[in-house]
């Protein structure tokens, strides 16, 4: 069984800056400004030829239970419970502060093995605080520096007892691993086309929306547990948390997101940096889930949201979040669907569930709806349908004429899915009006059934290779 470490201390110590450095990727968000990290992140990390789970988590400070940073301390103690062993982080350059020393007695009564870390130990600034470590009586501490990889062996060494090895053969210790390059990816993304290839990997679900519209509590009643902070303050979650989950038997990872606002309101470098977390975490989704407060939906950001996930390629479950607290039901989802066929045309189609995070309703509609627009997603459609279908909707609608020459539309086939993507072929397509390729893409969508997914149409010139009689 894969050994947990979990890095615990008070905030800005640089736990974030360590766990991206074991993963290899930046998948926590790292500022100068203290207590960035809010939920507990874990990740796949490698050091040396040791393997194991790491846990990054918030900083530890005293506060009440119900509030904010109360929730925060109660995330990072169940890290605690979970951890084989634990990595407690010292600020080396400022020395010992009046937070270390409760927090230490925290993770000792524990009865898990701690490895006391003094990090940001790189230069002469952090030999005093190395020494002052002593007092906490966690043992000898380990001089580090996160930033830099430096101490990377003497790590390695303290974990190498209660870690797994690489089930491969042992290789000698690589002392440059601090310096390799760093991957940018969101929340554990690898090997993204290997991956759409494999039948038994877990779909990934990435839940958007604007800030309260309920994404974490959602999540949390969908695994069970209280995994992501939740709150009635705006903005609790900040970095894209991933988390396992099964449905009726089919593996699923869900990643929760940053809420988004408009652009124009985003100023600090915080919120900014947790938006393009959340945008990467759309364009390695496979499925978006468009999370809207159904007692103010349809506002512009949510149809922002939509537009930008057709854009990106992926497909699209719009979910309507605190249904129970909608007194009208069947009239409001009926007007809001008569809504989305006019505002989101780019996704004619699109699955509208009601649904409560809080109450845990709706939850089985959603992702039935999930799996039904992934299998959209995916659809092919063999090129003999669609010169058939092809055939009707010119003779009832021709593309019409340009400089007096007529367009001519000669055949067209699906180049790909994922999403859904035909190559039309034939003479002056760059002349074909828009208002036509909608006319096309939208007998397309109704043709075959594939509503609410994105469908790209490129056109081409050339002759038709499946013309027998031009052949000959």
């Amino acid at each position: 069984m894969t050994a947990i470490v979990a890095l615990i201390g008070r905030p800005n110590v640089g736990k974030s800056t360590l766990f991206n450095r074991l993963v290899g990727k930046k998948l926590a968000l790292v500022d100068d400004r203290p207590g960035v990290t809010r939920d507990r992140r874990e990740g796949d990390a490698a050091l040396g030829h040791l393997r194991f789970k790491v846990i990054d988590t918030a900083g530890l400070e005293e506060a009440d239970k119900d509030s904010l940073l109360g929730r925060m301390r109660a995330q990072t103690e169940t890290a605690i419970a979970q951890a084989d062993v634990i990595v407690f982080m010292i600020d080396a350059r400022l020395g010992l502060t009046p937070m270390d020393q409760p927090f230490a007695d925290l993770v000792r009564k524990s009865g898990k093995p701690v490895i006391l870390l003094a990090n940001k130990a790189e230069g002469r600034k952090g030999t005093e605080g190395i020494i002052d470590a002593y007092s906490l009586g966690l043992g000898d501490p380990v001089p580090f520096s996160a930033e830099h990889g430096e101490g990377t062996s003497d790590l390695l060494e303290a974990l190498a007892p209660y870690v797994d090895v690489e089930p491969e053969e042992e290789e000698p210790f690589d002392e440059s691993y601090g310096d390799k390059k760093w991957v940018e990816a969101p929340a554990a993304f690898v090997d993204e086309d290997a991956e759409y290839n494999d039948p038994n990997k877990p779909l990934r679900v990435t839940i958007i929306g604007r800030p309260n519209a309920g994404k974490s509590t959602l999540v949390n009643r969908m695994i069970g547990e209280d995994r992501l902070l939740v709150g009635p303050e705006a903005g609790i979650t900040r970095d894209t948390i991933s988390v396992d989950y099964e449905w009726r038997g089919r593996p699923v990872k869900l990643f929760d997101t940053a809420g988004m606002r408009k652009r124009a309101r985003i100023e600090e470098k915080l919120e900014k940096m947790s938006v393009q977390d959340s945008l990467r975490a759309i364009r390695f989704a496979e499925v978006v889930v468009v999370l809207l407060d159904a007692t103010i939906p349809f506002e512009k950001q949510d149809l922002t949201l939509v537009d930008l996930t057709e854009r990106e390629g992926r497909c699209v479950v719009i979910g309507l979040n605190k249904w129970d607290l909608v007194a009208d039901k069947n009239g409001l989802l009926a007007e809001l669907k008569e809504k989305a066929s006019h505002l989101l045309a780019q996704v004619r189609g699109v699955p509208i569930i009601p649904l409560s995070g809080l109450a845990g309703e709706g939850i089985d509609r959603l992702m039935q709806a999930v799996f039904t627009a992934y299998e959209v997603w995916n659809r092919r459609v063999s090129t003999a349908k669609i010169n058939r279908w092809l055939e009707g909707v010119l003779s009832a609608h021709p593309p019409p004429a340009v400089a007096g020459r007529r367009i001519k539309i000669r055949y067209m086939t699906q180049a790909k899915a994922r999403p859904p993507t035909f190559a039309l072929f034939g003479n002056q397509l760059d002349h074909l009006p828009v208002s036509y390729t909608r006319y096309l893409v939208n007998n397309l969508r109704e043709a075959f059934d594939l509503p609410g997914t994105p469908i790209r149409l490129h056109t081409r010139g050339g002759e038709n290779p499946y013309d027998k009689a031009r052949k000959g």
